[in-house]
C-alpha cells in the first residue's frame, strides 16, 4: 500500500509516492515532460512501478518539482537532477542498500544527465528515451545502465537511433524492442510490465 510521503530537494518540498516493503532493495521512478502533462500518475510509470513491487522492492514515485503539490518550478532538466538525486537519498536515508532507478521519456532523459550517471545506483532502466526529442549528447558512459526499453512505432525514441546510442552508453545492456508499441504503450502494456519484471527478479537473484 502506497503511502504519502515529502522529501526536500535544493529546499524544495517534493511530493512523493512510498510503498515500503520489507527489503533492503529500493526503486525510484521518474515520469515524463511535466511540460506535456506528465506526472508520478502516468500509466506507463504506474506499470514499471508495479513490476518492480511484485518483485518486493520498496518503490517511490515523485512529482518533480513545479508538478502537482512539489515545490519550485520546471527547470530544464537540471533542478529535476537534484530531485532524482534526492529521491535517492530519501530511500538511502530509510534502509535501502541497494536501488535501481527508471524513467520514462522525460524521466529518462533527467536520469541520463551526469549528476544522476554518477548516483549510487545498482541498475538503471530507460523506458523510450526521448532521443528524437530531447538533446542526449555528448553521450557518455552510463555504467549502470541495465536495460532500455522502446516500441517500434515510437516516433520520440525511435528504435534505429537508440540502437546505435546504446553502445555508447554501455554495451553490456539490454535493448528491448516492443513491436507494434508507440511511445504511450496502449495495448502494450502487460508486455512492458514483464520485459521490466523480468529484470527486476533476475536483479533479485544476484
Amino acid at each position: 500500500m502506497e503511502e504519502k510521503v515529502t522529501f526536500t530537494s535544493e529546499g524544495y518540498e517534493i511530493e512523493g509516492l512510498l510503498d515500503r516493503k520489507d527489503s533492503d532493495r529500493g526503486f525510484v521512478v521518474t515520469h515524463p515532460h511535466p511540460l506535456y502533462g506528465g506526472d508520478m500518475h502516468n500509466y506507463v510509470v504506474e506499470t514499471v512501478m508495479n513490476a518492480y513491487q511484485k518483485s518486493g522492492y520498496t518503490t517511490l514515485r515523485f512529482n518533480f518539482r513545479g508538478v502537482g503539490k512539489s515545490r519550485g518550478v520546471y527547470d530544464n532538466g537540471i533542478g529535476e537532477q537534484q530531485d532524482v538525486l534526492s529521491a535517492i537519498a530519501y530511500l538511502s536515508d530509510a534502509g535501502m542498500t541497494q536501488i535501481d532507478l527508471a524513467g520514462y521519456s522525460f524521466g529518462a532523459w533527467v536520469n541520463a544527465g551526469q549528476k544522476c550517471k554518477d548516483a549510487p545506483v545498482r541498475n538503471m532502466v530507460m523506458i523510450s528515451p526521448p532521443v528524437g526529442f530531447m538533446d542526449f549528447y555528448p553521450l557518455s558512459p552510463i555504467p549502470n545502465l541495465n536495460l532500455v526499453i522502446t516500441g517500434s512505432r515510437d516516433d520520440i525514441a525511435p528504435e534505429g537511433l537508440i540502437r546505435k546510442m546504446v553502445p555508447a552508453w554501455n554495451q553490456k545492456t539490454r535493448f528491448e524492442v516492443i513491436r507494434g508499441a508507440d511511445h504511450f504503450y496502449m495495448g502494450y502494456l502487460e508486455k512492458l510490465e514483464k520485459i521490466v519484471a523480468d529484470m527486476s527478479a533476475c536483479s533479485l537473484a544476484d
